[in-house]
């Protein structure tokens, strides 16, 4: 059993619980860095979607899993983000600060509409931002000059420091540029959990009364929350509008929205592990219900895969199985494999058992 004294505030708030934990990581990077040198293209380019869906899940693993608000219309905020950094590389900006641009923009659009949108909470609030992805879909087709209308717009080359990144044309290098995000907006991420305005996050996501007995300005800080998680979420929208090398309104439906609440829920909600795992659930589960069906085609001779809607079936079978047995997600299974490792053989079976009580004046709202 591995037991972890800390004797200090900084321990608590530290990155990293200790150096094994920091030499994990690393090696989880290195392997990962040298991935391009062992993989096809194709695994490549799997790779890349990952972590392009992993930067969009942490934007609304801000909002919904560490603040507790619930958004069905962030797909909307990927369509801002895609359209406008296109809109402006076309026009000459360079990748890099197009992106920033394109995250501040979102991000602006969204504190303008947090405001009286997070008036409303629980499913009021979610159907606030369903209506408000469809109002975007709309918006695209009449924004011709900058989303191009109805025929959408094409993805201008990645020209970074005088060498062109292209998904086709050279897939290291686009892979090199997805790991680098994802990294960089995870320490952003880290570290603002870490700092006062993360925590009053967290505090308003516990318990919204307690969260204003203790000081901290809701509105305010839900507002914040909003805003960050638009500008994550415009960065991977940014990047999937690469990925794809074309979009236009129907890149970003309602669909893109649910699918990315379904990817945190699954993954683990409240963890940034969670967004990574589900992630790699969203993007390698078509492949692998592809490959089942081949298999087992060729082995009874029925095509599994011309059944219409399986996909969406065996999905959905997924999050109804992981939501009744595991409601943390992936990462709380992952979580109870390791506390079992670490606390044999003094493991109990209730030890994760869910607390049945909570706050009267939360279930009194």
């Amino acid at each position: 059993m591995k037991a972890q004294f800390k004797h200090s505030y900084d321990q608590d708030i530290n990155i990293f619980d200790d150096k094994s934990q920091l030499i994990k990581y690393g090696l989880l990077l290195l392997l990962l860095l040298v991935a391009p040198w062992l993989l096809s293209n194709y695994y490549i380019s799997e790779l890349s979607a990952i972590f392009i869906s992993s930067i969009t899940g942490l934007g609304l693993m801000l909002l919904t899993g560490h603040t507790g608000q619930v958004s069905l219309g962030h797909a909307a905020f990927m369509a801002i983000g895609a359209f406008s950094h296109m809109a402006l590389m076309s026009r000459g900006w360079n990748f890099i600060p197009a992106l920033i641009a394109c995250a501040l923009i979102t991000g602006v659009i969204g504190a303008l509409i947090a405001r009286p949108i997070l008036r409303t909470s629980g499913i009021y609030l979610a159907i606030a931002t369903l209506a408000l992805s469809i109002i975007v879909e709309d918006i695209a087709i009449v924004a011709e000059p900058i989303t191009g209308g109805i025929s959408g717009t094409f993805a201008s080359p990645i020209n970074f420091f005088g060498f062109t990144i292209d998904r086709y044309v050279t897939p290291r290098a686009f892979y090199y540029l997805c790991l680098a995000l994802a990294v960089g907006i995870t320490l952003i991420y880290i570290n603002l959990l870490r700092s006062n305005t993360g925590r009053s996050f967290l505090a308003i996501r516990d318990s919204e009364v307690s969260a204003r007995a203790l000081g901290v300005n809701v509105p305010q800080a839900k507002t914040l929350a909003f805003s960050i998680s638009c500008a994550i979420t415009a960065v991977g929208g940014a990047m999937y509008g690469h990925f794809v090398q074309a979009v236009n309104y129907e890149s970003f439906t309602v669909i893109i929205s649910i699918t990315i609440l379904l990817q945190i829920v699954i993954g683990g909600l409240g963890s940034i592990h969670g967004a990574f795992f589900g992630a790699v659930v969203v993007v390698l589960l078509p492949q692998v219900i592809a490959i089942l069906g081949d298999v087992i085609s060729q082995s009874t001779g029925a095509n599994v895969t011309s059944i219409p809607g399986i996909d969406t079936a065996l999905f959905a079978l997924v999050i109804v199985i992981m939501i009744i047995y595991e409601p943390r997600g992936i990462y709380g299974i992952w979580v109870k494999i390791r506390t079992w490792f670490r606390m044999f053989p003094l493991y109990r079976k209730g030890l994760f058992r869910r607390s049945k009580t909570y706050l009267k004046t939360e279930r009194m709202r």
